[in-house]
């Protein structure tokens, strides 16, 4: 079968390129109804029945026809046993990069994850108490592919910022355990992992049952379901976000290989037959190269028909009048990654404001960080990294307000307070600042 991978080719200086760009980047996060109503059909049964309902549905979806929760609960013994089986190559580069994350996340707490006071003028004491919640929930997927990256990016920060319990789910259709995740789940320092998934397995997490505890936070990638139970069980539990099709935009000057930026774009259209891959450059004859260089590469590989497919559906080449004009297109699209491949990253950098992550330098593949660089690889997308952030250790802490005010601050504070609370008509909010005062003042009546 020849498959062949046509991405739009769009130019900026067209007069349908808005209309054609918007058409491209269009993709709705809409979840199909009868998905919804399943979803909360499951989560409720969850909380009603617990174990028993989580044991039926792992049954019925995945094949695992167990009859304790027992069952599905993978032991420390045998992650460790997992770790241990896998060829030696594979358990030096999950250490090396559980190392590297672990790294850069300890670098991060100590720069934004740490609490802080002072003491004013009247000295009250005034600051920030950072503390870890207390156990959270990971969701690893299953099924279609294992991600032993996904254990390291959301165990890793979570244990670094302190969590106390970090409890794993991950399916296993028909038993078949994927050896890389257990090891992961190992040097990562998983406390507590079951092989259930979807959505009763974001329910278990949600509201506990009597096998699974219940969790404070719910982290990690999944299926239309797993979306979905994660949006219903969000107020009950804090979630990271609602993840959208994987992202990749490439703003290349010319100067990087045209088989390196073909493979990058290839690199997120394997995920899936939604994911994006858009190429913004200022020079036509290296768009047509990199075109040339996808029809040369695309028959070699594996996933080649998901590839095309996405390639041919989502993806773009667009010719730009200049680098300055593919940034301020990138700041528009806000993707998930964005590979700055160029002779002078540095150059542009500053021109970019919207990213989940920003990968400098034709060296810089954006597969780096999936894996081993050291910043988190769960990233915003759908343009929602205009207002949101990767995942990290803050999204494993909490802060507390800490307030400590002097006998002399409160005389400074006091009125102030008292003057803004009767003003709101909240006359025990103005009394009790008031009492703190050492000349009380005559007290206000309500009409």
């Amino acid at each position: 079968m020849n498959l062949v991978a046509t991405p739009a080719r769009l130019s900026s200086v067209a007069a349908t390129f808005d209309a054609e760009f918007k058409a491209r980047l269009h993709w709705s996060a809409d979840t199909d109804a009868a998905i919804e109503q399943r979803v909360a059909d499951i989560l409720a049964d969850v909380q009603r029945r617990g174990d028993a309902a989580v044991l039926e549905y792992t049954a019925r979806f995945d094949g695992l026809g167990v009859a304790t929760m027992a069952e599905l609960e993978l032991t420390q013994a045998e992650l460790k046993a997992a770790f241990e089986a896998i060829p030696t190559a594979q358990r030096e580069a999950l250490q090396a990069a559980a190392r590297r994350v672990r790294n850069y996340h300890e670098a991060q707490k100590k720069a934004c994850g740490e609490s802080w006071s002072y003491r004013d003028e009247d000295g009250s004491l005034l600051g920030q108490k950072v503390t870890p919640l207390d156990r959270v929930g990971i969701y690893v997927p299953g099924g279609k592919a294992a991600y032993p990256s996904s254990v390291l990016m959301n165990a890793i920060p979570a244990h670094v910022a302190g969590v106390g319990e970090i409890i794993m789910v991950v399916p296993t259709p028909k038993g078949e355990k994927n050896a890389l995740v257990l090891a992961a789940a190992y040097v990562a320092g998983v406390t507590r992992a079951f092989t259930i998934g979807g959505a009763q397995a974001v329910a278990a997490l949600a509201y506990g049952t009597a096998t699974v505890p219940k969790v404070d936070k719910i982290t990690g990638p999944g299926n239309a379901y797993v979306a979905s139970a994660k949006k219903r069980v969000f107020g009950t539990v804090g979630i990271d976000m609602i993840a959208g099709p994987s992202e990749i935009l490439v703003l290349a000057d010319g100067t990087t290989p045209a088989e390196w930026v073909a493979m990058d774009l290839f690199s997120q259209a394997e995920h899936d037959e939604l994911a994006q891959s858009i190429l913004l450059c200022p020079d036509a004859a290296y768009i047509a190269a990199v075109q040339d260089a996808i029809n040369r590469l695309l028959p070699a590989m594996p996933r080649a028909a998901i590839i095309a497919k996405s390639l041919s559906d989502r993806g773009a080449l667009i010719h730009t009048r200049s680098m300055e004009e593919a940034c301020a297109i990138s700041n528009r699209i806000a993707p998930e990654h964005l590979e700055v491949s160029s002779r002078e990253p540095h150059k542009w950098e500053p021109l970019l404001k919207h990213a989940g992550a920003i990968f400098l330098g034709a060296y810089t593949s954006e597969s780096l960080g999936d894996y081993c660089a050291g910043p988190n690889h769960v990233l915003p997308t759908s343009g929602t990294a205009r207002f949101s952030s990767p995942l990290g250790v803050y999204d494993f802490q909490k802060r507390s307000s800490l307030i400590e005010v002097s006998e002399a601050g409160a005389q400074v504070l006091g009125p102030i307070a008292a003057e803004l609370a009767y003003g709101e008509g909240l006359q025990a909010h103005a009394r009790a600042a008031e009492m703190r005062l050492q000349t009380v003042p005559d007290m206000r009546v309500t009409p």
